[in-house]
């Protein structure tokens, strides 16, 4: 599956439990509402996926945990706040430069307008970028 189609399809899984499901509630309620909805539409995901911090010899095995990642290929960060701020924008870019991953969405839950609280972000500097658009 290309990655546009991917976009698209996880993109309408944020709009459904959105809906469905509506403002207010814990982070961990869309989570699991999240992962429903992919599983649903087919897809792999897997949620809490342990990320390793490496600093020169040092390994910390699981050091942070990416929310939700999507056929190993997008990483979900979720959030249920008031205000999207940049610390949550660089926290997601940080999870894609320490996984190698390319693509993510940080997505706020506890928004009205669910559109302009879906962030997409690309990791530029993955060598194994091919897709310059992501949306």
């Amino acid at each position: 599956m290309k990655i546009s189609e991917l976009a698209y399809k996880v993109k309408g899984c944020f709009y459904e439990v959105h809906n469905y499901l509506g403002v207010g509630l814990l982070e961990s309620a869309y989570e699991l509402a999240l992962m429903h909805e992919l599983e649903i539409k087919g897809l792999k995901a897997q949620r809490q996926v342990a990320l390793p911090l490496r600093y020169k010899d040092m390994v910390v095995d699981s050091a942070y945990r990416i929310d939700i990642l999507v056929e190993d290929a997008i990483i979900i960060e979720l959030k249920s706040v008031e205000a999207i701020c940049e610390a949550h924008i660089k926290q997601l870019l940080n999870y894609l430069r320490l996984s190698g991953k390319t693509y993510g969405y940080l997505v706020n839950f506890n928004a009205i307008d669910i559109e302009e609280n879906i962030i997409p972000k690309v990791n530029k500097y993955n060598p194994n970028l091919e897709i310059k658009e992501f949306t």
